[in-house]
């Protein structure tokens, strides 16, 4: 629902550049991450959702970037979920190695 109110009237050549953000809210501000399998499920249904809306060449185009509590030590296994194009990094961020490291997997 959020997301079909947000692109509501947005014109496919703006669609192109669109980066959609998706953390669960279970995850804000508790340091608890989705396993990877939840997280590429999620990431599937939004992609999903966006097919059936705009077509699959332009979902498929769209990235999608998993927030979470993202940090050095779930990146890879996060990032190999197909649907999950990057992250939305927060207290990692704030950790030179550790940012590196999540910055590294894609």
């Amino acid at each position: 629902l959020q997301l079909a109110k947000a692109l509501d009237g947005v014109s496919p050549d703006d669609l192109k550049s669109l980066v959609i953000a998706y953390e669960p809210v279970w995850a804000i501000g508790t340091g608890l991450t989705a396993t990877p399998e939840q997280a590429q499920e999620t990431h599937a249904q939004i992609r999903t959702w966006l097919s059936g809306k705009i077509g699959s060449e332009l979902a498929d185009s769209i990235r999608i970037q998993y927030g979470g509590s993202v940090n050095d030590k779930n990146a890879a296994e996060l990032a190999k979920g197909a649907d999950i194009d990057g992250f939305l990094i927060g207290g990692a961020s704030l950790k030179p190695a550790a940012f590196a490291t999540c910055y590294g997997v894609f």
